[in-house]
């Protein structure tokens, strides 16, 4: 299965709906693009009409509303074959787990009503933990809610770090020669991947739906040290001496702040890097890993570091 501009051979008898939530992200976006290249019927669901229409000009429809509202996403998935569930971010939250798994609950309800019989659901490392592993644990919710429905199949997609998050440490890097996070040490090992590399999964899981039951599938593209996403990152920006530095869960939670995340953003990803670096949030990853990874390897991602080093600002992911 191949993503990006690449056309998928998909037979011309085997066209089906899809209902793909949050079409303007960097994952739903691929997947959007991949199924309409094979000739399948989209439903793109967004907020704003503005972010899909690029979409809608190569032949999807668009579904404008908020995940918020259950009549509306009910309409959404009316008529489809497989839906692809995830939840978009909503820093301004002030329960952020309590937002994440009402969303959870609010796909289910819509899913249920239309008899959808396939679902795949973007969830994320880690996401066996109730607890204790920040934004994670409302994907955890996320899960139950999906696999408490009678008589449908859903695919979860637990996918590793996202390399792009690398890029919030482009300051340090500039101005403290180092880079880091409140995980790390010299046998921990990240697991990683990129949006492109999902989707591609993703794509194939839609297209397949091969699944039955309720069933987890992890996606990473790499694995590497701390140590070792240094001096690769180093590498790659001239700074080869370019260190990786474990910070404290409240320094870490206090600098978020002070990047301008909430604070209850914060506080969630510090206790989801604390996971990490406790190994939890890894722990069934390294249990059930996969047989093989993605093709994206941190070199690859190198590049990108680089190049938005480079730029005066550093864009928003």
């Amino acid at each position: 299965m191949q993503a990006g501009n690449q056309p998928l051979f998909i037979s011309k008898t085997n066209h089906m709906k899809f209902t793909i939530i949050g079409g303007a992200g960097h994952i739903s976006k691929i997947i959007v693009e991949n199924l309409l290249q094979g000739g399948q019927q989209v439903t793109t669901v967004a907020r704003d009409p503005k972010h899909v229409e690029e979409l809608v000009a190569k032949g999807a429809k668009a579904a404008i509303g908020s995940v918020e509202d259950v009549t509306f996403l009910t309409k959404a998935f009316a008529g489809a074959d497989v839906v692809y569930t995830m939840v978009p971010p909503n820093f301004a939250a002030a329960d952020w787990l309590g937002w994440i798994s009402q969303q959870g609950k609010n796909y289910a309800e819509a899913i249920k009503a239309n008899g959808v019989k396939y679902v795949v659901n973007l969830s994320s490392v880690g996401g066996h933990l109730p607890a204790g592993a920040g934004p994670i644990s409302g994907l955890h919710a996320v899960e139950q809610a999906l696999n408490a429905l009678a008589d449908v199949n859903v695919r979860h997609l637990r996918p590793g770090y996202f390399y792009q998050n690398l890029l919030s440490n482009i300051d340090l890097a500039k101005k403290m020669n180092i880079i880091g996070a409140n995980f790390g040490a010299a046998d921990f090992r990240l697991v990683m991947t990129t949006p492109a590399d999902i989707a591609e999964v993703a794509t194939e899981e839609l297209l397949l739906h091969k699944f039955s039951g309720h069933s987890v599938k992890y996606i990473a593209s790499d694995e590497r040290t701390t140590d070792d996403i240094a001096r690769v990152l180093g590498e790659s920006i001239g700074k080869p001496d370019l260190r990786w530095v474990i910070f404290g869960d409240e320094d870490a939670r206090n600098a978020m702040v002070t990047a301008g995340l909430s604070l209850e953003a914060a506080k969630n990803y510090a206790e989801m890097n604390k996971g990490l670096r406790t190994g939890i949030v890894l722990e069934d990853y390294w249990k059930h890993r996969p047989a093989s990874l993605q093709k994206t390897k941190l070199e690859d991602f190198a590049k990108t570091f680089a190049q938005v080093y480079n730029q005066d600002e550093v864009p928003v992911h």
